[in-house]
């Protein structure tokens, strides 16, 4: 506040005065803010690295198989998180290998006699059974990106010394070790650094731990298996689900795409789960969690590399997580006695050169618009009519092959331009033609196209600009 003075040299003066005096309260207050920034940032670090230091030296050993030498050789030793302060630090790009375990009493030796005297079979708590989930993902510190490749289970390729088989049973035959080097044959050679099991009983307790997950849920969902004491039920919308809840969302497979399905109702919930949950906040309760789904976890990552992975989490922008899934199709009818994912070897090559760093000896070449099949999902309740302006600009920038396909169950607000098979760059062409959505590699969309556009309220804008364009 200005006080006024009875003359000019007095005011100046003052002014002087009071300017060097906010000048030196502002630095003091300065001081004192940076402070206790740094104290805080003490603080934090100091409690995150104590209840780590509980975690290790109370809490089960998250390691719980015991691997030969041959078989801890399959993985890479070397360190990828910082020392002392620099504990939660990545420091070099790290692929991990996720599988998630459904386990019934026939899967495991030495099931307890409670189990086996049960009318039906209950899941176990082990990490001895088939891979239902399988995930590989890479975590680049450079690029400041994190892929997740999603591997069908019913995936058809080369098991050392078993031949071709699904790849889900090579847990089974060799525990983790023989399924990291399966995945990285399949995958042009791909290294893989740690390896995690995680039982399907820990997945509802880890999403339990998180506060549960908000999540769209495409359709009304009822399957029930007496047998399995498996029941879903649940209603088309979006909701708030609670760990049993979410676990029905992931393990319901019931339908047109059978697994394939599952695996993109999977990326919705690890999206929505990325949103909610990948704060500092959740950061600093990784201890906690830990400590509830531990019994549950099988992994070969230190509790402080788990906490580099997810401080590198935390500080990666949405835009630079990325979802695939492994380049294929299904087998037809009669051509195997049992039902196949067939992967696409060129294809895999181009996807693990694009998103892995892999090295290819193919040249990368642009791409034709007219090769490429986009799909378009409405989600706004439009006929396909109103759908036209949209076909027709397409074409006239040559995307040639454009059909439209079964509507996007979610209302959005915001189209969706989904690279289904991975090609972010062909997805991002098309979004700076069109003019409106948002590009997001992962694989939710048409199990057909090359790019699926999922069309939200955006569109509706757009297309009244198309249609009635201002007059000069």
């Amino acid at each position: 506040m200005t006080i006024q003075r009875a003359s000019a040299q007095e005011n100046h003066s003052a002014n002087v005065n009071n300017s060097s005096d906010k000048n030196s309260h502002n630095h003091k207050s300065g001081r004192w803010l940076w402070f206790w920034v740094g104290m805080s940032g003490i603080a934090m670090v100091s409690a995150t690295a104590g209840a780590l230091l509980a975690v290790s030296l109370t809490s089960t050993p998250l390691m719980q198989a015991s691997l030969s030498a041959d078989e801890a050789a399959v993985f890479d030793s070397d360190r990828i998180s910082g020392s002392g302060l620099r504990f939660s630090e990545l420091t070099r790009p790290v692929n991990i290998l996720i599988m998630g375990m459904s386990v019934l009493p026939p899967d495991v030796k030495n099931s307890s006699t409670e189990a086996r005297n049960l009318r039906y079979l209950p899941q176990v708590n082990s990490f001895d059974g088939l891979a239902d989930v399988m995930l590989l993902m890479r975590f680049s510190p450079e690029q400041k990106r994190l892929a997740m490749l999603s591997i069908p289970r019913d995936t058809r390729t080369e098991i050392d010394e078993h031949g071709l088989k699904k790849i889900n049973s090579a847990n089974v035959i060799g525990g983790p070790a023989l399924t990291a080097k399966t995945v990285s044959n399949l995958l042009d050679g791909v290294g893989i650094d740690r390896y995690i099991r995680i039982n399907v009983l820990g997945v509802g307790k880890l999403i339990d731990a998180l506060g549960g997950v908000t999540v769209y849920v495409p359709k009304d969902m009822k399957y029930q298996d007496d047998s399995q004491h498996l029941y879903i039920n649940l209603k088309k919308g979006k909701q708030h689900l609670n760990g049993e809840q979410a676990l029905q969302l992931l393990r319901f497979r019931h339908d047109e795409n059978g697994d394939i399905g599952r695996i993109q109702r999977q990326q919705m919930v690890m999206r929505a789960l990325m949103d909610q949950s990948l704060n500092p906040t959740t950061l600093t309760q990784l201890p906690k969690v830990l400590n509830v789904v531990k019994e549950h976890i099988d992994t070969n990552l230190t509790v402080e590399e788990l906490l580099a992975l997810a401080g590198f989490g935390v500080r990666t922008n949405r835009s630079n997580m990325q979802m695939l899934m492994l380049p294929g199709r299904f087998s037809q009818k009669g051509e195997f006695n049992v039902s196949y994912w067939l992967p696409d070897s060129e294809r895999i090559n181009s996807m693990m050169a694009q998103h892995f760093e892999m090295q290819t000896d193919s040249t990368p070449h642009e791409v034709d618009p007219a090769s490429l099949r986009i799909a378009i999902q409405d989600s706004t309740g439009s006929d396909n009519v109103s759908l036209r302006p949209l076909i027709r600009a397409l074409q006239r920038s040559g995307y040639t092959n454009v059909y439209v396909a079964k509507s996007w169950g979610e209302p959005l607000e915001v189209s969706h331009v989904v690279a289904q098979q991975g090609d972010g760059s062909s997805a991002e062409s098309i979004r700076n033609i069109l003019g409106f959505g948002e590009v997001r590699v992962e694989s939710t969309g048409n199990l057909g196209s090359d790019i699926s556009i999922q069309v939200g309220k955006d569109w509706l804008q757009q297309r009244e600009i198309l249609e009635n364009p201002v007059q000069p």
